[in-house]
C-alpha cells in the first residue's frame, strides 16, 4: 500500500475517498478516536432519539459550486438555516448583530440607514485609526463601543482567555454585521445539515473498496510500518509529528457537559450563547432542532442539551482552534519547512494546516490538494 491518511476528519476521508476513486489506488486511513468523522461526528442518544454532534455544532454552508456538488454525491441536506441568540444582561439578543439587536439593544426603531448612521457615530467617538491593530479595535471599528462590550468583550475572553487587545484582528472579521432584520448566521448560497445525520455522510464518503478504516489507531502505532516511498496525508498536530521539537504550537480546547431534560423543548433554539463573564460557559447546544423534520423524535418530551466550556489546550486534549498570533504563526512556518523536506508527507486539514476552516474550506483545499499534489 503506497497511500496512507492520518485522521478521518473532513480533510482526511476526502483525500482518502479521491485516491480510492479517482485513481483506483488502495489506502488506509488510521483514526486515534473510535469513530470516523473527526470533530464533525454525531451520533444518536439512546434515551431521547436525538441525534447530537458530539464535538459542537457542525452547520454545512457554502458558496462554492464545486465543494457543493462534490458533498451532494454522499448525502442530501435539509433545508435549516442557522439562527444564533444571546443573551446579555439577562436579556435576548439577535446575533450576529442585525437592524433587531441594534434597535432592541439601544430601545430604538431605526431604519437601516439610520441605524448605518447611529453606528458610524458610535464608531467615530472612539477616534480609532484606518488599520485595527488587534480584535477589540477591530470589533469597535466595525460596531462601536457599547455593542462590543455588550456582545463581543467577555465572550471572547472566555473563548480564548486572553484580553481583546492581544488577539488578532482577523478573528473578528468571521462575524458579520448586518442593517437589516436577515438573522440568518450564514449568507451562504448552500447551507443545511445532512438528511441522515454526519455519521452517515462520513460513512459513505468512506464506503469505498479501495479504503481501509481502522479507529482506535494512532499515526505512532503504524509510522514504523509505512515504506519509506509511501505518501502520507497527515492531519493531525503539526508540532506532534516532529516530536514538539521546536516547541509547542498553542491551541484552544473545549469541554462540554452533557444533559437529557425531560421536556419538549428546553431553550427554543439550537445555539444559545452566553455573552457576560459571570457564565462560565459561552454556549448551550440543543440539538433536536437541527432536525425538525424529525417530527417523531422533535414533539417528544425529552431533549438534550450541551453546555460549552472553553479550556486551555495540554497535551492530551482535542485542539479545536489555533491561536494564529504572530508567534504561533512564525512556528508553524518552521514545522512546515521541517515537512517539506520529506516530499512524501503532506500536512492538511484544521490541525495540519493550522488553520480555523469551516467544512466547506477544507473540502476546497482537500479536493486542490488531491488536484496538484497527490493526482498528478
Amino acid at each position: 500500500m503506497q497511500y496512507f491518511v492520518i485522521g478521518a476528519g473532513i480533510w482526511g476521508s476526502v483525500i482518502a475517498e479521491r485516491i480510492a476513486s479517482q485513481m483506483n489506488e488502495k489506502v488506509l486511513v488510521v483514526e486515534r478516536r473510535p469513530h470516523i468523522g473527526g470533530n464533525c461526528h454525531s451520533s444518536i442518544d439512546e434515551k431521547s432519539g436525538v441525534e447530537c454532534h458530539r464535538y459542537g455544532s457542525h452547520i454545512f454552508h457554502t458558496s462554492l459550486p464545486e465543494v457543493w456538488k462534490y458533498i451532494n454525491q454522499f448525502t442530501s441536506f435539509t433545508n435549516y438555516h442557522h439562527t444564533v441568540l444571546t443573551k446579555h444582561a439577562g436579556r435576548v439578543y439577535s446575533l450576529p448583530i442585525n437592524l433587531h439587536t441594534i434597535n432592541d439593544f439601544y430601545g430604538k426603531s431605526l431604519s437601516p440607514d439610520e441605524a448605518k448612521a447611529f453606528i458610524a457615530q458610535e464608531i467615530a467617538k472612539e477616534g480609532l485609526g484606518s488599520e485595527p491593530k488587534n480584535l477589540e479595535e477591530q470589533a469597535i471599528s466595525r460596531i462601536g463601543r457599547p455593542l462590543y462590550e455588550a456582545f463581543i468583550r467577555d465572550y471572547t475572553r472566555k473563548q480564548w482567555e486572553r484580553e481583546p487587545t492581544e488577539l488578532p484582528a482577523a478573528i473578528m472579521k468571521r462575524l458579520p454585521v448586518r442593517f437589516s432584520y436577515n438573522t440568518d448566521y450564514f449568507s451562504d448560497t448552500w447551507q443545511g445539515i445532512p438528511r441522515d445525520g454526519y455519521a452517515q455522510l462520513f460513512k459513505k464518503l468512506l464506503d469505498h473498496p479501495n479504503i481501509t478504516v481502522q479507529t482506535n489507531t494512532a499515526y505512532e502505532d503504524i509510522r514504523d510500518t509505512i515504506p519509506s516511498d509511501a505518501l502520507v496525508c497527515y492531519t493531525g498536530l503539526p508540532d506532534a509529528l516532529f516530536g514538539y521539537s521546536l516547541g509547542e504550537l498553542t491551541w484552544r480546547s473545549l469541554r462540554f457537559e452533557w444533559e437529557t431534560h425531560d421536556v419538549q423543548d428546553f431553550q427554543g433554539t439550537t445555539v444559545m450563547n452566553y455573552a457576560d463573564s459571570d457564565v462560565a460557559f459561552t454556549r448551550i447546544h440543543e440539538f433536536k432542532h437541527y432536525h425538525p423534520e424529525r417530527a417523531k423524535v422533535y414533539a417528544s418530551k425529552a431533549t438534550v442539551i450541551c453546555k460549552e466550556y472553553p479550556k486551555t489546550w495540554q497535551r492530551g486534549d482535542e485542539a479545536y482552534y489555533p491561536v494564529n498570533d504572530e508567534r504561533n504563526t512564525a512556528l508553524y512556518e518552521a514545522y512546515t519547512k521541517l515537512a517539506a523536506k520529506n516530499p512524501n508527507v503532506i500536512l492538511g486539514g484544521r490541525l495540519g494546516a493550522y488553520r480555523y476552516w469551516d467544512m466547506d474550506k477544507a473540502i476546497e483545499n482537500a479536493l486542490h490538494v488531491f488536484e496538484t499534489k497527490i493526482k498528478r
